[in-house]
């Protein structure tokens, strides 16, 4: 089954400015799929659409979810809200309510799924308190679930995000650069679990990233974009720096980690140079 189908999708932002060009492709069930792109390529916005947190261009094609439309040319479907039930969205920022506790943050991820007044006054049961729980400890955190989410490093509060959408019951998670304020060892725990719930649960995973060698690691499968098209999409083995180079340019230092940046200047340096 697709989780994921994205035709003909166009977004253009004030004074003509193309942010999406006619974008195409399908993400089957249970794939982990990496979104990469030097900034400004386009990533951020199309993982918006997906999300149904912004419309195309009238007349800018269509997104379907688990087979329910999201979108279809700059109109919002009336099913959306079912759809996004099962689509959890971790973004860069976290977004979790500072002064509520963990397992409150985590909690709010059921608020499409339980009675409103039940929501507005955070009254929750104990059954699910106790998926939340089972949650913050498949993400290594349960031990965290009094505290204020305030007092939660990046790392851990990106693994709070995680939890809030296994929690959800989320079938597509949606990544949008969630390890790109992180240190290194905070972004292999964060991309480990994602890679988890992706092998351990069958949840279809997209995930943008900025540089490529975390989508070496963790994603069979890379979609690479530039300046609002897709210019690669294929097996993520295939991205070696001279690849990424023929894609990319001068841009393309961006998506290499310093280590590589490093070596892919020196064997391009004229052998005087080098020696």
């Amino acid at each position: 089954m697709v989780a994921i189908k994205v035709s003909s999708l166009s977004k253009t932002f004030q004074k003509g400015s193309k942010a999406l060009n006619s974008i195409d492709f399908e993400i089957d069930e249970g794939e982990m799929v990496a979104l990469i792109g030097a900034s400004g390529s386009g990533k951020s916005t199309l993982i918006r659409h997906i999300s149904g947190l912004m419309k195309s261009d009238v007349s800018g094609g269509e997104i379907e979810v688990l087979s329910q439309s999201i979108q279809i040319n700059g109109k919002l479907s009336t099913g959306v809200r079912k759809a996004r039930s099962e689509i959890g969205v971790v973004f860069q920022q976290f977004n979790l309510v500072n002064r509520l506790s963990v397992l409150t943050n985590v909690l709010i991820g059921l608020l499409g799924q339980i009675p409103t007044w039940r929501g507005t006054l955070g009254y929750f049961t104990q059954e699910e308190k106790g998926l939340a729980m089972q949650a913050l400890g498949r993400v290594g955190i349960d031990h965290l679930h009094g505290q204020r989410s305030s007092t939660l490093s990046g790392g851990q509060q990106q693994r709070a995000a995680i939890a809030r959408a296994i929690t959800q019951g989320a079938k597509v998670i949606l990544a949008d650069e969630p390890i790109s304020s992180l240190d290194p060892a905070s972004a292999r725990k964060v991309m480990d679990t994602l890679q988890d719930i992706n092998k351990e649960d069958g949840v279809t995973v997209l995930v943008t990233l900025h540089q490529v060698d975390y989508a070496l690691k963790y994603c069979p499968r890379t979609i690479a974009m530039r300046e609002g098209e897709i210019v690669y999409d294929g097996p993520s083995e295939r991205l070696t720096p001279q690849f990424l180079e023929q894609l990319y340019g001068d841009a393309s230092l961006e998506l290499l980690d310093s280590e590589t940046q490093d070596d892919l200047v020196v064997t391009s340096l004229p052998e005087q140079a080098v020696a």
